[in-house]
């Protein structure tokens, strides 16, 4: 069988534009799902509600601009900004840059933000929304209090190690840390969820901070009451004994020259179940995005995972210990 060259020219370069048009086509479809209008609607209206209440909160209690009029004052609210921000960590784009581009000012979401600034300027105006952020996360997306928790922390690196001498975004502020899989230059984040997989706890903190810090323990764990389950680096004799006599029992693993502690079955099992906690902090680094070594801010770095936190309260189906 002959086979004319210039005609098989034309069918390779057909094709090519086929495959392009279909993996354009297979993109935005893949946005246009992950940005659910239900779901912008919904973390728009909640965090509105939010932000009315913390300013009629403030209104009259802070000291305001000597100028009779404001000065430069974006047309964008302070909730749209939230809105924008949480929903970054749920549209699948890995680039802030790209995703504001491609999906407020020309996407889908132009027509829920028509009054959105360009990308320089929302990335100035960012740090206004930092402690709203901050206070909704822990106030208003905070799960139910069962008596069933799972504590652990995770390393947020801020560059490789190799350029952490070079590094001068974080520098003074980042520090050294060690987890199971070797060392890291960032920060720690510390979560305790419910059986549910709801986020109950957040604490950021530097990256040589030791899991078991007693005044750390008492922080994290504070007000909470039932059983708590964590991994070895937890164990602590006298924070144990402290959370034991506010109502919280503390569960570990024993360590290889540790004596063996009695526990029931249904304790064991639930220890069992520690890989929740896990698979949050997984969905948070490869869906929500909250680490990442692109950081020009240390401030816009501390929004970004606190936005990812709360973008992950929003999905749609969270990890549990039934489904494990």
């Amino acid at each position: 069988m002959v086979i004319n060259k210039k005609q098989g020219d034309v069918d390779k370069k057909f094709f090519e534009n086929e495959m392009a048009w279909v993996k354009i086509a297979v993109a935005k479809l893949t946005h246009a799902m992950l940005i659910n209008p239900l779901k912008v609607i919904e973390m728009f209206c909640e965090m509105d509600d939010f932000v009315k209440s913390v300013e009629k909160f403030l209104e009259g209690k802070i000291l305001g601009s000597s100028s009779p009029h404001a000065v430069n004052e974006p047309d964008i609210s302070l909730s749209e900004m939230m809105c924008i921000e949480a929903l970054y960590h749920l549209s699948g784009y890995k680039c802030f840059q790209y995703y504001y581009h491609h999906a407020v000012e020309q996407g889908p979401l132009r027509s829920y933000f028509p009054s959105a600034p360009s990308y320089r300027r929302f990335v100035q105006l960012k740090p206004r929304i930092l402690p709203l952020m901050i206070l909704f996360v822990n106030s208003c997306r905070i799960g139910q209090l069962c008596g069933i928790y799972y504590a652990d922390s995770t390393s947020l690196a801020v560059c490789h190690n190799r350029r952490i001498n070079s590094n001068k975004v974080f520098k003074g502020k980042a520090t050294r840390g060690k987890t199971s899989v070797g060392w890291f230059y960032g920060f720690k984040l510390f979560l305790v969820v419910n059986a549910f997989g709801e986020v109950i706890k957040v604490m950021f903190t530097a990256a040589n901070l030791a899991d078991n810090n007693i005044h750390q323990m008492m922080k994290l764990f504070d007000k909470l009451k039932g059983w708590a389950f964590a991994d070895k680096g937890f164990i602590n004799g006298q924070a144990t004994e402290q959370l034991l006599q506010k109502g919280l029992h503390l569960l570990t693993g024993i360590r290889s020259n540790m004596k063996n502690k009695l526990m029931n079955y249904t304790q064991k099992i639930l220890l069992q179940k520690r890989g929740l906690i896990e698979s949050i902090y997984d969905i948070l680094k490869t869906v929500c995005d909250i680490e990442h070594t692109r950081h020009r801010s240390p401030v816009n770095a501390l929004l970004n995972v606190f936005a990812g936190v709360c973008a992950y309260t929003y999905l749609d189906r969270l990890p549990n210990i039934f489904t494990l």
